[in-house]
């Protein structure tokens, strides 16, 4: 059975920026933290379609990361957007999870 081709494929989803998103609690303080140790951060929760909500830019590297709060779950979208994403998409709950990634 073929695999449904991932939102970010051209022509299959409807790739339209949300103009609301539900943002984790703990976002704010991750990117503020992230910021003042000298990373680069792009917040990416208004793309929406389970699109990871930061990227972060750190000594040459692009890092993705997942905001969750502790115990939360991934929706639907989220996990079918990891699925067929061939690179590294990393959970963060806490500002600790955020800068181990850096490592």
């Amino acid at each position: 059975m073929p695999q449904p081709s991932p939102p970010w494929v051209s022509g299959v989803n409807d790739m339209t920026p949300r103009t609301a998103a539900k943002v984790d609690a703990n976002q704010k303080e991750i990117v503020a933290a992230l910021r003042r140790i000298g990373a680069t951060v792009q917040c990416l929760h208004m793309v929406g379609h389970g699109c990871p909500d930061l990227l972060v830019g750190w000594h040459g590297e692009n890092i993705l990361m997942e905001v969750k709060m502790t115990g939360g779950d991934m929706t639907p979208d989220e996990l079918n957007w990891h699925a067929a994403w061939q690179g590294e998409v990393n959970i963060v709950r806490s500002i600790q999870d955020a800068l181990e990634c850096l490592r």
